[in-house]
């Protein structure tokens, strides 16, 4: 079973999960931005509120030191009515919320707006008393908070006369600085979530997109494309890691490819290793066989033939003398079967005539032929081309084919031999039973296996028919017919002419 290999997408926010490296890059890139950027309008923003706070305690000075003037003349000669109308000139700014006149003890002489009622409870009278300068306070009055500032009011001496006091709302600090904090910080968010889609988006649009083309080449290979090889595209890094990819890729397929060849080169190599004990094996038992038998049959065979030359001999008894040679030379073929499978001559390969190689195939089993009462047509296209083979091991076959072919037929054994522009192909065909359906084709070139009854072959003819197609450099085939009985085929390669040109057959 194939282990599947799953790859996340590496999209823009794949399934509402971000990535690997878009969480790093969120870690390292676009939290300490977006920190960094808070910091900063912290910053400013404390320092704009300290001085747009300074500039309103500004502006209040000014207001108390334009007023303070006219406001001592009037407390120096007396005119409480002139120091309330200096007074009330202040809230033509629209910034001020109170103005007091105190003495140097605190004592509010005079006042206009939302004032405090008196200091004589604080310390400012004593600290302006001491410093000369103006103080400023932040108080609770009419349950507001306000901001004051105080200053100074001299004579004509130039000695402390009283206090002034200037006061607004705490608030309107609050608020002015309110709107601008607000602006920053909406802009800060804005700011952010521009660097956030920035940096998503250059990602993908840079990597991402590249990366998840490369995993879905890895998924295809992981699914078992071994073939697939990833498109060199986007940034360089990511390119070379798929040119990286396709390297392994490639020394896998490679590594696959030396492993087969090794392998198919092992199996062809315990196959000869066997077939060559098997050779062995054979060829010790047929040179056993050739060895006990060869002598004794051929005694028997001498003996036979000159019983049947006697006269005195009646019918029955030169029917069993030649029912007795029969089987001597049904062993003799078996034996010499043995020999021609077991040691193979060298083969000699000449320029060959098929229909003279067929004809001589003919010529030779003439005999059996006749005591089968079989039919034998023989077709032979024109021009057929000379080819090149061993003509005594390809007659070896072919009578063995024929022989077969006759075995088997009921009626009639058809030969036919056709070429093409580089192969020649004899095919034998014969209208018996045909091949057994339960018996695999290659079972019947083996060794020693056979489908007739015992006694009457040896299972050693399409094995040798096998041997001796494969020593021309052919192929031998073997099926049924398609009406009826079985045909085999040998096809063999043409090869090209000489320069001598050899005898012809």
């Amino acid at each position: 079973m194939r282990q599947k290999h799953p790859f996340k997408n590496n999209t823009l926010l794949a399934g509402w999960r971000l990535s690997g490296l878009q969480r790093t890059l969120l870690l390292f890139v676009v939290l300490p931005l977006v920190l960094l950027t808070a910091l900063g309008i912290r910053f400013g923003l404390e320092q704009a509120n300290q001085y747009q706070e300074q500039r309103l305690k500004n502006d209040l000075e000014l207001i108390g030191r334009a007023v303070s003037i006219p406001i001592g003349n009037a407390v120096n000669n007396g005119d409480r009515e002139a120091v309330e109308l200096a007074l009330r000139s202040v809230f033509v700014l629209g910034e001020v919320y109170g103005a007091s006149v105190f003495d140097v003890n605190g004592n509010r002489i005079a006042s206009a707006g939302i004032t405090m009622k008196d200091l004589t409870a604080t310390t400012i009278p004593a600290r302006i008393r001491l410093t000369g300068e103006g103080q400023e306070a932040y108080s609770q009055v009419a349950g507001h908070r306000f901001f004051s500032h105080f200053l100074p009011m001299f004579d004509v001496a130039g000695q402390i006369q009283g206090l002034i006091q200037i006061t607004r709302r705490a608030s309107d600090f609050d608020r002015t600085l309110g709107q601008f904090t607000l602006i920053a910080w909406l802009s800060w968010a804005l700011f952010s979530l521009g660097i956030l889609a920035s940096v998503l988006l250059g990602h993908y649009g840079g990597v991402g997109r590249y990366v998840d083309k490369l995993l879905a080449h890895m998924q295809r290979v992981a699914g078992g494309e071994l073939s697939h090889r990833a498109a060199l595209d986007g940034p360089e890094e990511v390119a070379s890691l798929a040119k990286g990819l396709n390297q392994m890729l490639d020394s896998i397929e490679q590594a696959h490819h030396d492993l087969d060849a090794h392998r198919a080169a092992e199996t062809a190599l315990i196959s000869r290793l066997k077939d060559n004990e098997k050779m062995v094996a054979i060829g010790s038992m047929a040179q056993g066989i050739a060895h006990e038998l060869g002598a004794p049959l051929s005694v028997i065979d001498g003996r036979a033939r000159r019983l049947e030359r006697v006269g005195s001999l009646n019918e029955q008894q030169q029917h069993n003398l030649s029912g007795i040679r029969a089987q001597v030379q049904r062993l003799t073929r078996t034996v010499r079967q043995l020999l021609d499978y077991c040691r193979p001559a060298a083969t000699q390969p000449r320029a060959l005539n098929a229909q003279v190689i067929v004809t001589a195939v003919i010529d030779a089993m003439a005999p059996e032929l006749e005591a089968k009462a079989c039919q034998l047509d023989a077709y032979f296209a024109p021009d057929l081309p000379l080819f090149y083979a061993d003509a005594g091991r390809l007659e070896l076959a072919l009578l063995n084919l024929v022989r077969n072919a006759l075995q088997a037929a009921h009626q009639q054994v058809q030969i036919s031999v056709t070429a093409t522009a580089c192969e020649l192909t004899i095919c034998i065909t014969d209208d018996g039973d045909g091949l057994p359906e339960n018996i695999n084709e290659s079972s019947f070139v083996e060794p020693f296996f056979t489908t007739k009854s015992p006694g009457e072959g040896t299972g050693l003819g399409l094995a040798i028919v096998q041997s001796v197609v494969e020593a021309q450099g052919g192929r031998f085939s073997l099926r049924n017919g398609d009406h009826q009985g079985c045909e085999a085929c040998l096809v063999l390669a043409l090869k090209a002419q000489p320069r001598a040109q050899p005898q012809e057959v």
